[in-house]
């Protein structure tokens, strides 16, 4: 059994390591900053300056097959990726990015969609929460009927990543109400400019999701992904794909978080003397260190598991859930630690504290994961024993 990375993980790691000190976080003051102001943080001429310095390098369409030009890196490599760019909270990734479920399109949805959401010539986003269909997928209430060769949609999306930037969506919609999600749901790629609109949602995030307001937008049958009635079966691929990745972004976001609470605690002096010698706060970076590590397998656990190409739900159920908690709770102790400093917008410490917040709800909840993780073991799909039996 050996836990040692590779020759080439550990050198893609390293260049990505490199990349975050000396790109991205540099820019984490002014990021602070423009949120401040109630700016997005990172504008998307910066966001593109920074896709094309990584592009320069080879690093473009992380894990996009290489047919359309990608790296076509497996789960593993992608993991350790996602966990150093969560070293910084500035919301960057590589470009040449693609949700999966656009590799379903046909040949003439390719080239109107995929490829030019791959060179960053258009935006998606993926929407089918809506206001009464969170956690419960099925219950989505948004329908497209037909009329003739097209389909008239009409509903509303809630919360909806992207969904404010995007010029196209993929969204689902009922088209047969006794089938619903057995065999009623039908996903359509919709243009903007056929009608649908965004409205932002604040949250207590720095950036918002969006609503997205279909009334009456008319959408020909060739903008059906995938089959009629098959929807529900792309929209569970697209939340399958890979839920392993956000705890791995947790992962990087609570190591840096940590070092920062250490260097704090090493030079923070009260009463003639380092607070890092108080019993209270060693007992908490001996318990963020322990989580962390822990959070560390888990996380590259479920990646391999991807990559061996078993079925990877329930560990990455676990992964999800033990992640989002923990994180929540090494944040909330990093946060102690800077005392009212770490309270204040001018430490990154309570954006992470917000932003970490979400990791336990969006794309499934803790609850809906404990759901998950008791019934694989109560059913007999899954062993409390785990993979060694």
């Amino acid at each position: 059994m050996d836990f040692s990375l590779s020759e080439e993980e550990q050198s893609v790691r390293d260049w990505v390591r490199t990349f975050v000190r000396k790109e991205i976080q540099p820019l984490e003051q002014e990021v602070l900053r423009r949120e401040r102001a109630n700016q997005p943080g990172l504008t998307h001429d910066v966001l593109v300056e920074l896709q094309d310095k990584a592009k320069a390098s080879g690093f473009w369409g992380v894990q996009t097959p290489e047919e359309y030009g990608g790296m076509g890196l497996g789960a593993v490599m992608s993991a350790l990726l996602e966990a150093e760019l969560g070293r910084s909270f500035v919301q960057f990734r590589f470009g040449g990015y693609a949700d999966n479920i656009l590799y379903y399109a046909n040949d003439e949805q390719k080239q109107r969609y995929l490829l030019p959401t791959l060179s960053g010539e258009r935006r998606s986003c993926f929407a089918i929460t809506e206001p009464g269909a969170g956690s419960d997928a099925r219950a989505i209430r948004t329908s497209a009927r037909q009329d003739g060769t097209d389909w008239i949609i009409n509903g509303e999306k809630t919360f909806i990543t992207g969904g404010n930037e995007a010029d196209f969506t993929m969204v689902f919609a009922v088209t047969d109400k006794e089938k619903g999600a057995n065999g009623g749901v039908t996903c359509f790629l919709v243009d903007r400019d056929q009608g649908w609109r965004s409205e932002y949602i604040d949250t207590m995030g720095e950036w918002g999701p969006a609503a997205l307001v279909f009334e009456d937008v008319r959408v020909p049958k060739e903008n059906i992904l995938g089959e009629v009635g098959r929807g529900f079966e792309l929209a569970m691929k697209w939340i399958g794909r890979g839920r392993y990745m956000l705890p791995a972004r947790a992962l990087g976001a609570c190591e840096r978080l940590v070092e920062m609470a250490v260097e704090h605690a090493n030079t923070r002096v009260t009463f003639g003397e380092p607070i890092a010698n108080r019993q209270a706060i060693q007992w908490m970076i001996a318990d963020s260190a322990v989580e962390i590590e822990a959070l560390r397998w888990l996380v590259l656990h479920a990646a391999w598991v991807v990559d061996q190409g078993g079925d990877s739900r329930h560990v990455q159920s676990i992964a999800k859930l033990y992640g989002g908690q923990k994180a929540n709770e090494i944040v909330d102790r990093v946060l102690q630690i800077h005392g009212g400093m770490g309270y204040t917008r001018e430490l990154p410490v309570e954006r992470w504290y917000r932003e970490l917040r979400l990791l336990r709800i969006y794309e499934g909840t803790d609850e809906i994961q404990r759901r998950t993780i008791a019934r694989n073991i109560l059913k007999g799909h899954a062993s409390i024993s785990g993979t060694l039996g």
